[in-house]
């Protein structure tokens, strides 16, 4: 093989799901349909990469900044869910049940892998729900133990608020991330959420 595809292969093998066999099936799909996909989607990356911004105040992605659901007037100012990243936002948008504002973590406390308070958006969260309108903040991190420890570190920092504290009801499985989901289950725990104490 040539470098420009074993380049492809090797590139698109990082993305998740994805192993090197997959991808080399997947070039050659793309191979295959180099008119009606491969350049549309080339096309379609460049211009990805070229206007994608990162919300300045939730942290979600999207071609303006602030996002459209920051923008949308239509929304809950006094609702706050609280999400790892921009995944799990998704998950909870698609199943049209939440319809609040969002603030996006970034990823969750980990004393393995070095990730501190610093290194999330947890500052600004702690900042944004105690500066705002805002009476309940719901914390929709994953059942893991990462997830589970970021929930608590957050409400211990916004105790001396007046701020409702809620997580997401029963149905999440332990170990389970919003992403992988059905959107019922996602509703349900959503609706069924309860005070964090």
């Amino acid at each position: 093989m040539n470098n420009d595809l074993d380049n492809l292969i090797n590139l698109l093998s990082k993305l998740p799901g994805l192993g090197p066999r997959s991808a080399k099936r997947a070039v050659l799909h793309l191979i295959k349909r180099r008119e009606g996909l491969m350049l549309p989607l080339a096309a379609a990356m460049d211009a990805a990469a070229e206007n994608i911004k990162t919300c300045s105040t939730c942290g979600n992605v999207d071609v303006q900044d602030p996002c459209t659901i920051c923008i949308d007037p239509r929304r809950d100012n006094t609702t706050l869910c609280v999400v790892e990243d921009v995944a799990d936002l998704w998950a909870m948008e698609r199943t049209k049940a939440f319809k609040g504002r969002y603030h996006v973590l970034g990823g969750v406390l980990s004393a393995l892998d070095g990730i501190g308070p610093e290194d999330l958006n947890i500052p600004k969260l702690v900042n944004r729900a105690t500066n705002s309108p805002i009476t309940e903040v719901i914390l929709a991190t994953g059942a893991t133990v990462d997830g589970q420890t970021t929930a608590h570190y957050i409400t211990d920092r916004l105790e001396d608020s007046e701020i409702t504290i809620s997580g997401l009801a029963q149905g999440i499985p332990v170990g389970g991330e919003l992403d992988y989901l059905d959107d019922g289950t996602i509703s349900a725990a959503l609706k069924k959420r309860r005070q964090i104490e």
